[in-house]
This record gives C-alpha cells, structure tokens and sequence, in this order.
C-alpha cells in the first residue's frame, strides 16, 4: 500500500509541477508589467518584453504538451479526441441551471424508466391482441456445452486493461488514467476479484449500479425538455474488467462451436459495418447486372437494447449457445439486481432498479444482444429471405424478375412473421422509421415502386444505412456530399487549434476526424467515375494545406 501510495504521489506531483511553473512564470510578468506601468522607464518595458515572450513560450509549450498526452493516451478513441477537440472550438453545451436539483434528476429517472415500461406495454397490448401463428423458433439440439470459466493469469489480465479505453465516471474509487498508472500496484487484488467472480458464477453486487449522465442529441433542440438528451450510462471500471474477461472467452467458444448468426456483422472479429454493406451492395449490383429489381428494407428497433427480457435471454444463452453449470449461473447474476441513478452537476436522484435489457454502457452489452436475436436468422432462412444485420440494424433485401411481383408478397409475409416474433421477444419495430428503397433499372424501378405503394408500402429514393446514405442508383453522390461537408467542418476546428499544438499532433487529428472519414466504408465507391470522386480528392488537397499551413 505504501508503494501504491508513492507512485500515485509522484504522478500528482509531476503535473503539479508542470502546472505551478506556468503559474510562476505568469506571476512574474505580471509583476515586472506592474513594474514599468509604474515608472514608465524604457528598461522596466524591455523586461517586460521578454518576461512576456518567455511567459508565452512556456504556455505554448504546456499546452502542446498537455493535448499531445491527451492525443496520445487516446489515438484510438476518436470520441474522446471529438469531445477535446468540441470543447476548444465551441461554446460548450450546458444543462441549464434550473435542471440542476435532485427534483429534475428524479423526473430524468421516471423518464426514462416510464419509456421502457411504455413500449412493453404496448408491445403486450399489441401480442394479446393479435392472432400469432408463427411457431416457436426452437434452439439448436448439437450444440456443445460450456460450463465453466478459465481462471487467468496477471499477464492476461494486463492485458485486457491495457485494451480498455480510460473512460470513468463517479462510481470509480480513482479516475481510470491514475488507476492505470498505479495498476502494478493493485494487479493482485484485482486479479483475485476478477478470478473470483468467473469460480463462483457470480457477478459482484457492488459493481452493478450504473450513472446516467443526460447529454442533449443535437445542440439546436431545446434544453428544458427532457426528451431532448440521450441517457447516457457508465459503470465502474473494475466491471468493464470482468465483462471484457467473460468477452473473450465467450467469444472464443461461439467462434469454436459455430454459434455466430452468419449474416450478424455486429461486434464481431473481422466483421463490421462495412463488410456488412459490401455484402448487401454486391449482391443488389449482382441482381442489377443479370436484369433485375431487388428491394431493400431496413428495419429500426425502438430502444432494443432496453426492453430485452431476462428470462428469454437466458433462454438463448443455455439452449442455442450451450452454457450451463457455473457460466450459466454468471449470467443469471449479471443482470439480476441492477440499478442506476441520474446525475446532473452535484445533484443525482433516487436508485431505480433495472427490471429489463441488456447493461448500457457495458462490454458484454452487445454480445448478449446479437445472442438474444439468433432466431431472427432461422425466421429469414424459412422464408428465403437475404438478410444481413449489424446489432439491432436490419437489413432484408429479394431480387425480382420483370414482371414478378411473388418475390414481394413472401417478403410481406416475411416481415408479419419478424413483427409477431419480436411482439413476443419484447422489441417493437418502428415502422415509421422503417424504409424501403428500390433498386435496378428505371423503368422496372418505377412499376416495382408503384406495386409497393398500392400495397400501403412507403419507399424512399436514398437513405441512411449504417452511416452511409444509399440511393436508388447507387451513385453516393448524397453521402459524398456529406462526408466532404463534415470533414470540411473538421478542417475549421482544426485549424483553429494550429497554434496549440504540434505539427504531428495536428496530423493525429487529421487522421482521426478527416481521413478516417474519408476511409469509412470506401469499399463501397469502387468503380464510381472520376468526378465524382474527386470532391473527395480535394478534400484530401485541403488536409494537405491545413498541415502545411500554405
């Protein structure tokens, strides 16, 4: 404890120090300027002068310093450098004062909780209401068992923690940055909770409340109402730890039995979004080259990940992916008496517990999820239906024949069975945000259309799909309209900030807010003519002024 208590001591001290000499620095010029407002005397101002000169010098270079090690303990988390970044070249966005009281953290609270209650209800009113005829999807029977967790080591544990991002909140005893740093230190008693948890099948309760932080969704909405801001939740550290373990062992024994859903991309290795829409636009190009028309329809959840139930994902878990014994019962603890409090300024509201979905804000969060939505895969394949998901973004597409409209009426019959099957899982799909588009040569496009709409079937002539805007042509010209007015909004913040920081810092940033946009998804663009790529070409010529300053 006594070394622990050093390294930390040494830590703060270091950046005390950096700190106190500015500071030192500023008091003298600020002394020598008293000194020649006073006398006026030339000598006294050339002092001054150069106080000043060394007093600004020394800034520069703290301020250099202090973002480059904010850049470089977070190269690889683009949300932290996007908020530093935010902060420095906009006002910051504020909850007003009047919502600063433990009365407004409370309604925050009933809030959110009355939303999630909300759409079960009417999901239940709608189940009870209405004649199912889709049977049961049913687990798999081959499925080979996990039963127990392997216990690891401090070297893996090291690991794991050096592949978490520094992100904290109020429920850490010390900020993730000092814990990281002093982490030697308490490797051992860390290693014996983690260990401890995955031999006895239960998650600790003392890590399973959770903060919520509101954040207003765009800075033009009116910050008095509280639909207005997203909740957003964080969990101590030393639970991210054990959920990352539980991770990767789980992930290595769905890889290793097969367990995956072929066609879900999401939070998965060597699979993402945009191997998740190059499958899908491949095979809508395919359809197009040999004649015909395909229709893609993505489906939108309402808060999916919150109103998953229990029980049924404990379902999944023990008869479609296999666990059982003391793996099993981890999971049945991990969600069992959750809770979580709102937090505004110094103000936080009363405990509410957590009846239903998978933790927000938590690693396994995403896995359980594409778990939880197996079936979903088996309704598809019964119907002969292509599909492709990314966590709860679906995307169904079929292919038509000229003139063959049958291809539409087994995907309408498809979807009635997607919407019982979900009634009964607890997820509603938003059908006013659901969209079709269509796809092919014009004048069949049109007559498909046309079938579409006598069928009470909106569609649209380009969408968002997993951050890329897809048109009927497939041409991009809408989404690289946007990503060159985004990243032209990311050129005049970081130009601003040219004289705080380096040269290679300001590089970092350009990679991180504008190359990695032009980046994203790029596979999609291959063949696409000259011109219209070269709005992206001119974005690069731009990057290439900003960092040269010429």
């Amino acid at each position: 404890m006594s070394l622990h208590l050093t390294r930390l001591k040494r830590f703060l001290e270091s950046k005390w120090r950096k700190a106190a000499s500015v500071t030192a620095q500023k008091k003298e010029c600020r002394k020598v300027e008293r000194i020649w407002r006073k006398t006026k005397l030339h000598i006294h101002h050339d002092i001054y002068k150069e106080s000043l000169r060394a007093y600004n010098s020394d800034l520069k270079s703290a301020r250099e310093t202090f973002f480059s090690n904010i850049i470089k303990s977070n190269n690889n988390n683009a949300k932290t450098l996007f908020a530093t970044v935010d902060r420095l070249t906009n006002p910051p966005t504020q909850i007003p004062p009047d919502l600063h009281s433990t009365q407004k953290c409370n309604e925050f609270a009933a809030f959110y909780t009355d939303k999630i209650e909300g759409i079960r209800r009417a999901i239940n009113i709608s189940t009870s209401n209405k004649n199912v005829g889709l049977p049961p999807c049913s687990g798999k029977s081959n499925v080979a068992g996990m039963a127990c967790f392997n216990v690891i080591d401090s070297k893996t544990l090291v690991e794991t923690v050096t592949q978490l991002k520094p992100s904290t909140c109020c429920l850490d005893s010390l900020p993730t940055n000092i814990f990281k740093n002093v982490f030697d230190c308490l490797a051992i008693d860390i290693l014996q909770i983690v260990n401890n948890s995955l031999q006895s099948g239960n998650f600790p309760k003392a890590l399973k409340t959770a903060v919520i932080k509101p954040l207003l969704k765009k800075r033009s909405l009116d910050t008095s109402i509280i639909n207005n801001y997203r909740p957003i939740s964080n969990l101590p550290f030393i639970s991210k730890i054990i959920e990352k373990v539980v991770l990767q062992q789980l992930n290595h024994f769905l890889a290793s039995t097969g367990c995956y859903d072929t066609f879900q991309s999401g939070f998965r290795p060597l699979h993402s979004t945009e191997t998740a829409l190059i499958k899908v636009v491949n095979d809508i190009r395919l359809n197009t080259d040999s004649g015909k028309t395909s229709i893609l329809m993505l489906l939108d959840l309402s808060a999916a990940f919150d109103t998953v139930d229990h029980t049924i994902l404990l379902d999944r878990l023990e008869n479609w992916v296999g666990l059982s014994g003391t793996v099993l019962n981890w999971f049945r603890s991990d969600p069992q008496n959750r809770n979580y409090f709102v937090s505004i300024g110094d103000f936080v509201s009363e405990s509410t517990n957590v009846m239903c979905g998978v933790p927000q804000g938590s690693i396994l969060g995403p896995s359980l999820f594409n778990i939880y939505m197996l079936p979903l895969g088996q309704i598809m394949h019964n119907n002969n239906i292509d599909h492709h998901c990314y966590a709860d973004d679906t995307q169904i597409y079929v292919s038509l024949s000229p003139n063959d409209y049958r291809p539409i009426d087994l995907l309408c019959q498809c979807i009635e069975q997607v919407k019982d099957w979900m009634c009964r899982n607890f997820l509603q799909l938003n059908e006013d945000k659901t969209e079709i588009i269509v796809f092919g040569a014009k004048t069949e496009r049109l007559k498909v259309t046309q079938h579409l709409h006598s069928l009470s079937l909106k569609t649209s002539i380009k969408a968002r799909n997993l951050g890329v805007i897809m048109d009927s042509d497939l041409h991009f010209e809408s989404h690289i309209k946007s990503v060159t007015k985004s990243a032209y909004y990311h050129f005049k913040n970081v130009a601003r900030l040219r004289g705080l920081m380096s040269t290679e810092d300001l590089q970092k940033l350009v990679h991180a807010f504008i190359t990695s946009k032009l980046d994203y998804c790029n596979g999609l663009l291959t063949g696409l003519p000259k011109q219209t790529l070269r709005k992206l070409q001119l974005v690069q010529n731009a990057a290439a002024r900003v960092l040269t300053k010429i």
